[in-house]
């Protein structure tokens, strides 16, 4: 029987217990998308943003102020650089999550686990397992079927940003790995920076597209601003402080599978409260997806670290199926 990392086995109940914060985190994250199409609309995306960011910075910047005074200048740009790709990522996936279903974008974007993978495996010049490939192409039909809803419509505006989403997403754990001034710096302090810039960049653009965010923050009403402090306390902040202590107790492969199910959860919540209706065939491809996805999770390259001696210091870090980003 295989052991966590705190040393009790897996299938024990102390065991169970640990992996309950975990998979709530998978559940939260896979209602985010629901709790967008509640707080925004397309005009007041980037105000949105603004206001949930805005909630979670001061918090953990009282958490994170000794991490950050010890930061050095080459890990302050380096977070500063990943901030700008972090807020990239949002923007596309709310603006994606207004103009297509909850169940779509929590599907759709589970796809960055099979593409992450095939990008480090580009800049590695090493092929995939034959395996992972089939789950790769299985991941793609399940999104033609998906989005045109079992029929040959392109898909909407929605998916293809959600799509993009994805694909950003894959390159920013690329880069992540890559950039050595913060990718063994503390995690609380390089996940604050980015975190600010990508807030930084929300305000800037707020000031030339749609109402100022005290404008809409004025707007919400009592049920609005329970969907906002969701997005900001549980599916950011409570999501980041579980898995930092989830690496630390059980394996990184356990929290990968649980948090794994997030689009499902994303499904769920889609198709029982916001009254999405699938066809036949797009149930089929949600099907596929989930299972594509997974197979890919389990099959996928592992690169081999840095400093092995094949590839000297210029070597890639390893990025793993286990590794995703954290979607705050």
């Amino acid at each position: 029987m295989s052991a966590s990392l705190s040393g009790l086995p897996e299938g024990s109940p102390s065991s169970a217990l640990r992996d309950l914060p975990v998979l709530l985190v998978a559940v939260v994250w896979g209602s985010s998308f629901l709790a967008v199409q509640r707080v925004a609309e397309p005009g007041t995306v980037v105000a949105m943003l603004v206001l949930r960011f805005g909630l979670v910075l001061p918090l953990l910047g009282v958490v994170a102020w000794r991490a950050l005074r010890r930061l050095s200048r080459a890990e302050w740009l380096g977070g500063t650089a990943l901030g700008l790709v972090l807020s990239g990522i949002f923007l596309l996936e709310t603006y994606g999550a207004v103009h297509t279903s909850a169940t779509n974008a929590g599907l759709i974007i589970s796809l960055a686990m099979v593409l992450t993978p095939l990008g480090e495996s580009a800049l590695g010049r090493t092929a995939p397992p034959k395996a992972f490939l089939a789950a790769a192409g299985l991941a793609v039909l399940g999104v033609a079927l998906l989005t045109g809803d079992g029929g040959l419509r392109p898909p909407s505006l929605g998916d293809l940003l959600v799509l993009g989403a994805a694909l950003v997403r894959s390159a920013y754990v690329l880069a992540m790995a890559r950039t050595r001034a913060v990718r063994d710096t503390d995690m609380l302090a390089v996940t604050w920076v980015q975190l600010a810039v990508a807030t930084g960049v929300f305000a800037v653009v707020a000031l030339s597209v749609g109402p100022a965010p005290w404008t809409v923050a004025r707007s919400y009403g009592p049920a609005q601003w329970a969907w906002l402090l969701h997005l900001s306390l549980f599916c950011t902040l409570f999501a980041f402080f579980v898995q930092m202590w989830a690496v630390r107790a059980t394996s990184p492969s356990r929290v990968s599978l649980l948090l794994g199910t997030e689009p499902l959860w994303a499904a769920v919540f889609g198709i029982t409260l916001a009254g999405n209706r699938m066809g036949p065939l797009a149930l089929l491809g949600g099907a596929l997806v989930l299972v594509a996805t997974e197979w890919g999770r389990r099959t996928a390259p592992v690169p081999r670290p840095a400093g092995d001696g094949s590839e000297g210091e210029n070597a890639p870090a390893v990025v793993g199926p286990s590794q995703e980003p954290t979607p705050v």
